[in-house]
Parts: structure tokens; sequence; C-alpha cells
């Protein structure tokens, strides 16, 4: 249980499924019928093209992940469930935003831009398209700093995350 209640703990799970239609929407329509909160999701096929990896980041509050795990088991395309300890795992996310900056703040904008190793990816006189692939708490602290000016638009990728080498 959370004792500071503006922090939020998540399980990390990572599930191995075959690589077939209708996969994704049994798993997320289980927790859709479960009223488990999903607070991030990603999909790909993995190097085996016949299998797919689903990273789901869990909101411990919202279920047991005993039971998460337990209802994901019976679904007959699922093939591996780990669980992925926060400091055991190596997570990436990948965030896209669209910035509007004074032509004044431009090259103090790219330096920060560069502390933050923050691509740039698109520009015009105003305006730019910035991205940066971190951990979930690094994107936190940029897209803090992309707010203190005009953050015209944001998005952020579900986390992805494998088990750290032993």
């Amino acid at each position: 249980m959370n004792t500071n209640p503006t922090e939020v703990r998540h399980h990390i799970l990572s599930v191995l499924v075959e690589n077939k239609p209708g996969v994704l929407a049994r798993v997320s329509g289980l927790f859709a019928r479960r009223a488990f909160n999903i607070y991030s999701l990603a999909v790909a096929p993995t190097n085996d093209p016949s299998v797919s990896r689903i990273s789901i980041v869990v909101d411990v509050e919202s279920a047991p992940l005993e039971q998460i795990t337990k209802q994901l088991d019976k679904l007959i395309n699922v093939l591996v469930i780990e669980e992925l300890a926060p400091a055991a795992a190596v997570q990436r996310e990948l965030m896209i935003a669209t910035v509007v900056v004074t032509t004044s703040g431009h090259q103090a904008f790219r330096d920060t831009l560069g502390t933050f190793s923050a691509k740039l990816l698109d520009e015009n006189a105003d305006s730019f398209i910035v991205s940066l692939e971190d951990t979930p708490e690094r994107l936190d602290v940029f897209a803090a700093f992309l707010g203190s000016h005009h953050l015209v638009a944001l998005e952020r990728t579900g986390r992805v995350a494998l088990p750290r080498l032993s």
C-alpha cells in the first residue's frame, strides 16, 4: 500500500503471446472486464515472428498482481508471463513533442535539448518537434521542462522493459 498518496506504484508485466490476430484485444478485454487499470501498454513482435511481447504497466491499486497474472494465464494465446521489478528491469519510453519557443530563446532551448540528449526532429521559425527516449522518470523531468515553454502537443509511447542482465 502506498504511504505517499502522490506516489504511484506500478507492476511491469512482460507477456509473451502468440503473434495472432485478436490476441491484444483479448488481453486488453480481460483488463477491461475485470476493471484493472492499465497505466501503459506496448506490443510488438519479438525476434521470433510467431511471438509478440506485450509490456503492460499496471496500477498496483487497481488489482492484486496475483489476480492479474492468474487471469492472463487463462488466455490460450499467452505463452509466458514475467513480472519485472522496476530495479531489476531496463525500462524505456519515447516522447515526442511540439513546442513553440521565442526566437530569442532558440539557442538556450537547443542547449537544454543537448543536456537531455533529446533529438531535434523538425523546426520552423518559431516551433520545434523534439524527441527523447529515456526512463519514464527522466521523461517526466523533460516534460516539465517543455511545459515551461508553449507546449503545443506531447505524445508518449507505452513503457517497454526487459530484465537486467545478471
